[in-house]
């Protein structure tokens, strides 16, 4: 194998696809990065069994083959160089990298001991606006589990829903959904894709990619992404009946500006973090105003205020991180905020963004 690449090209694939070879792993291969050559072009491949991430480049190949390198020795290599041409040479088992006045031999295994790339057969198939489709990702993903006690939550759940594709997310103590496509295909799609998975197309989106590609069957996922493609496994299991917990009304009604919503939450967050992040919301229809309370036993104690349009008067307290990360999750303002009570799911939404809920269960106060 022998060819020649610019450092910016090899620098910028090597960091989409390092993230995720791992060397704490009882397979030594798996901290390696495949480069394969195809053609005029080169492959670069990673993977940890779960996620296998790759990206082809543009080259000159004088010799084809195909080889593996530790990640993240080549990776930091190849980032610490100038901007000029990189010539790989393979010789035995080692690869011989040189640009300019730089010149490495770094030692790799042979490729025929990496795993296998996924192949997937196409059940469904959708092309996504790249810009929507990030931060429709980013809305969803933040409450995703972390917890591996329960797979199933650890994931974004895929699927249509009266002619519409959803995808919603669950820690048991918030839930987000967002309507992704409001008419799908006329196929019932229901997969769990890991939330590290759409983390990493996430991750690896720049502003010049239009679409994104998705390809589905029934144990994997595709995601391409310009000359970028991340393919996972998907969860096995069943995802919890979340709708039966999205109230179809509630008793108090709050509209206000995100922002002087947000304020006032990040200033309680403040006095909470002795009480486990808990904040009290309380709902004056008399007064038009919205306040926040917050006691710290050994700092003191706040309130903040800010004037909404409020229906019906009430009380609850929520966990303040889940309700700043749901603010986050917003786009646009006024917000409404709605609630029945102390023990009734609360419910995030933002004006003309009916395509968007965020729920979060109070705390028992």
């Amino acid at each position: 194998m022998k060819l020649t690449v610019t450092q910016e090209n090899l620098s910028r694939a090597l960091q989409t696809v390092s993230r995720v070879a791992s060397s704490k792993t009882s397979l030594p291969i798996l901290g390696n990065i495949l480069l394969r050559t195809d053609e005029n072009r080169l492959l670069l491949a990673a993977t940890n069994l779960e996620i296998a991430v790759t990206e082809y480049i543009g080259g000159s190949i004088k010799q084809p083959g195909s080889f593996t390198v530790p990640a993240r020795l080549m990776s930091d290599f190849i980032t610490s160089l100038p901007a000029s041409n990189v010539t790989l040479e393979l010789q035995g088992s080692i690869l011989h990298v040189s640009s300019g006045g730089y010149s490495s031999k770094i030692n790799g295994m042979q490729a025929d001991e990496f795993p296998a790339l996924p192949e997937i057969t196409s059940v469904y198939e959708c092309a996504l606006a790249a810009k929507e489709f990030k931060r429709s990702i980013q809305q969803v993903v933040v409450v995703a589990s972390h917890d591996d006690t329960r797979p199933v939550l650890t994931g974004v759940y895929w699927h249509t829903h009266e002619g519409g594709l959803y995808i919603a997310g669950t820690d048991g103590y918030r839930l987000a959904e967002k309507k992704l496509i409001a008419k799908a295909a006329d196929q019932d799609i229901s997969a769990i894709i890991p939330a590290t998975a759409l983390q990493e197309v996430v991750r690896v989106m720049t502003d010049d990619i239009e679409n994104v590609n998705v390809l589905l069957d029934d144990n994997q996922v595709r995601f391409g992404i310009g000359d970028i493609e991340i393919t996972s496994k998907l969860i096995d299991g069943n995802f919890p009946d979340y709708r039966q917990l999205i109230p179809s009304e509630s008793e108090i009604s709050v509209k206000l500006a995100k922002d002087d919503f947000a304020r006032i939450t990040k200033v309680a967050s403040l006095f909470a973090r002795e009480s486990g992040g808990g904040v009290t919301i309380a709902a004056d229809s008399d007064t038009g105003k919205v306040s926040i309370h917050s006691i710290a036993s050994q700092l003191g104690e706040n309130t903040s205020e800010a004037e909404a349009e409020i229906s019906g008067d009430g009380k609850v307290t929520l966990n303040s991180r889940y309700l700043i990360e749901a603010l986050s999750c917003l786009d646009g303002s006024p917000v409404t905020f709605a609630f029945s009570g102390k023990l009734a799911p609360c419910v995030l939404s933002a004006k003309d963004a009916e395509d968007y809920k965020h729920i979060i269960m109070p705390l028992n106060s």
